[in-house]
């Protein structure tokens, strides 16, 4: 007979669902499910990890460990056995040290998996043997800073919370029809109690076709439509004095006088939506006494994605909606855990005087760009773990170029042959999440969860942690996390930071750390030095590149901007039935999204001479992209989008969507501008 056990998705995504997962009596994986134990999955589930068997069984499943034996990607590879081929990775990691020191190794990883052990403990490796740091900037550290900006630290109110109270959800700069569906569950039953549903997206998503009303502004420009807003809540009086007077750094008068010229014609100038349509949802936000400000991490994707984000995150405290139930904001639940990392990530061994390099910035770094490198040595040595920067990375073509190097070596610990894979010099066969231990934290909610392992092993699959370990062993990396199982990492990761042990975590289904300590409206005062949120951010102790940042809330002018040659602003936006590169390889998911595709408004269909399928190359400077072009209304018509990271062999011409995007950091601390990107659109 099957059985129904419990786990959780490992996924990017801030759902981090609970699920239930059948394990049939042949030991395969059944149906999988959304569970009901954490309120905020409520039994909801995305349609990619709902197939999650057809990936867990999929023929092209790695199994075996492979030795490149053909040119560099060329994708020929023998297999071998683990033992040989932890040799030779440990005297490939070894070779590149004797040769040039330990920073020419860059252990390279990000959230293929989410949990706790096996994505971070490739951390422990790089600290003890003193290789060269990671600046992780793909996902959020533009928002990260914008949000920090204001709040100081990252949580909110819960959207359960929000589902049952606020009356209105402005929803901005995510779609969680594709991202993180759960949360429509919770949007859904605020509408039937008849909340009212604004979106702020650049197209109009699946997010965008339920809502009432729906803003599409110019890629880049959303500090200024925030400040439009603003203009007109504390211009028609829904500013709130005395909020503002306990809970902001600056007074009243100051800020009034601040936004007195960001008026929405201002406004609609920069970011192309008409005056009265702000005014109008200006109305609506300052009208609503529980409004609920969901924001997201697409809009920051911009280098001037920061300031965006202080700007938008500000509403809340304008309105005073934080102190009302239903009311407040969301952004990430992401500091309110406070979990001690030290053995798993290797902290107390960590060296603060080794170079760090952005991973953003893979295809410069291997590229020898001296910006990146500093006095320090070339690159030589990737060890790589739960990500495809092949094609996920900004300038792929760059990215490749250096991948293609003779003197690189490169391990790549993977579940597919991805991209990057292909690429290796050795590829080793990594477990998917039901074949081990970790602990997960969301940031859509605020629940721990902790998962056992519910099946064997793939063939000669093995975790992250055991791989690490046996790779340590080898290169004379000593340190008493390698000697433990994953479970009892997790265990004193979870009695460090005061929490129950990871048995009780499990046992009771989850731990929800904002219900049982802390208040998600900060009604004692945000998480800043003086408990007030700050109009006018420290900056400076934000990030380096802070001289241009806007002092007050504003619109940053730093994107790159369009021109005569680059008339089009692109967006490279997720798709619903992949996550990143993953569940690419599931012919179900390809099927639903037929292929890579640009949508364009109508008009620009028009005066481009294009029917809807027609191909079209998409280019700058950077390289060009071929895909077919589908009409979208209710989007700017100097917007492109572009959903999903298609892999190469999706391309006609096998160049993939992040050719097109810029390696430059963003505004003040870095992060990839990944919706930052101007181009030229030409019929094929």
């Amino acid at each position: 007979m099957s059985q129904i056990l419990p786990s959780t998705c490992p996924h990017d995504c801030p759902s981090v669902c609970a699920l239930d997962i059948e394990r049939r009596d042949d030991g395969t994986m059944g149906k999988v499910r959304g569970s009901n134990r954490i309120g905020y999955t409520a039994g909801t589930l995305c349609v990619k990890v709902s197939r999650y068997a057809e990936r867990f069984h999929h023929p092209d499943r790695l199994g075996f460990p492979l030795l490149r034996t053909g040119p560099k990607g060329s994708g020929q590879f023998t297999r071998i056995g683990w033992d040989e081929a932890l040799d030779r990775v440990a005297e490939g990691l070894l070779a590149a040290e004797r040769r040039h020191g330990p920073e020419a190794v860059w252990p390279y990883f990000y959230a293929g998996t989410m949990g706790y052990v096996q994505r971070d403990g490739i951390e422990r490796l790089r600290h003890v043997k003193k290789y060269s740091r990671q600046k992780s900037t793909f996902c959020v550290t533009l928002s990260d800073t914008g949000w920090r900006a204001g709040y100081g630290k990252r949580w909110g109110v819960s959207p359960v919370e929000a589902g049952e109270h606020a009356d209105l959800w402005l929803i901005w700069g995510t779609n969680p029809v594709n991202t993180h569906v759960n949360m429509m569950t919770h949007i859904s039953k605020a509408r039937k109690r008849g909340a009212k549903v604004i979106v702020v997206d650049v197209y109009k998503t699946g997010t965008a076709e339920i809502a009432d009303i729906h803003l599409a502004p110019r890629p880049g420009t959303d500090g200024a439509l925030a400040c439009g807003i603003a203009h007109v809540l504390f211009a028609e009086g829904y500013a709130d004095q005395a909020f503002i007077a306990r809970f902001a750094d600056l007074p009243y008068e100051r800020l009034a006088d601040h936004f007195a010229s960001r008026t929405p014609e201002w406004a609609e100038a920069i970011c192309g939506i008409p005056a009265d349509r702000i005014r109008e949802v200006a109305r609506l936000y300052g009208q609503a006494r529980a409004s609920y400000l969901r924001v997201g991490y697409g809009f920051t994707r911009q280098k001037n994605g920061s300031a965006a984000m202080h700007a938008v995150s500000c509403l809340p405290v304008i309105t005073g909606a934080w102190q009302h139930l239903g009311g407040g904001a969301l952004y990430s639940m992401g500091d309110i855990y406070g979990l001690d990392k030290t053995l798993i990530e290797g902290l107390d061994v960590m060296d603060p005087a080794i170079r760090v390099l952005d991973q953003c910035r893979i295809g410069p770094v291997l590229n020898g760009d001296r910006r990146d490198l500093g006095d320090g040595p070339p690159v030589t040595a990737l060890f790589i773990q739960n990500t495809n920067p092949a094609i996920v990375a900004p300038e792929s073509a760059l990215v490749r170029q250096g991948f293609l190097r003779d003197d690189l070596f490169t391990v790549v610990h993977e579940q597919f042959m991805t991209d990057t894979a292909k690429l290796a010099d050795i590829v080793l066969p990594a477990t998917m999440f039901v074949e081990h231990d970790d602990l997960y934290t969301a940031s859509a909610h605020a629940n721990i969860q902790v998962t056992r392992k519910l099946f064997e092993p793939f063939r000669e699959c093995r975790s992250n942690h055991r791989v690490l370990a046996e790779i340590a062993r080898r290169v004379g990396a000593e340190h008493r996390g390698f000697g433990m199982t994953e479970w009892e990492l997790i265990d004193d990761m979870l009695l460090r930071s005061g929490y129950p042990n990871a048995q009780e975590i499990l046992d009771r289904g989850g731990y929800d750390v904002l219900a049982e300590r802390y208040d998600g409206h900060f009604r004692n005062g945000f998480p800043t030095p003086d408990g007030r949120f700050r109009f006018a951010p420290p900056w400076h102790e934000l990030g380096e590149r802070h001289q241009t940042m806007p002092p007050l809330p504003d619109h940053q002018q730093a994107i790159e901007e369009t021109d005569a040659e680059h008339p089009f602003r692109l967006v490279a936006a997720p798709a619903r039935q992949f996550l990143n590169s993953s569940f690419t390889e599931m012919a179900s998911g390809r099927a639903r999204e037929v292929r890579p595709t640009a949508l364009l408004h109508p008009d620009t269909m028009a005066a481009l001479a294009l029917a809807d399928g027609d191909p079209v190359r998409v280019g700058n400077r950077r390289g060009t992209v071929t895909v077919h072009a589908k009409a979208r209304p209710a989007q700017h018509p100097g917007t492109v989008v572009i959903e999903g990271i298609w892999p190469k062999d999706g391309f006609a011409d096998g160049e993939c969507v992040n050719t097109l995007i810029s390696a430059e950091p963003g505004f003040p601390n870095g992060g990839g501008a990944f919706h930052d990107t101007a181009v030229w659109v030409r019929a094929a």
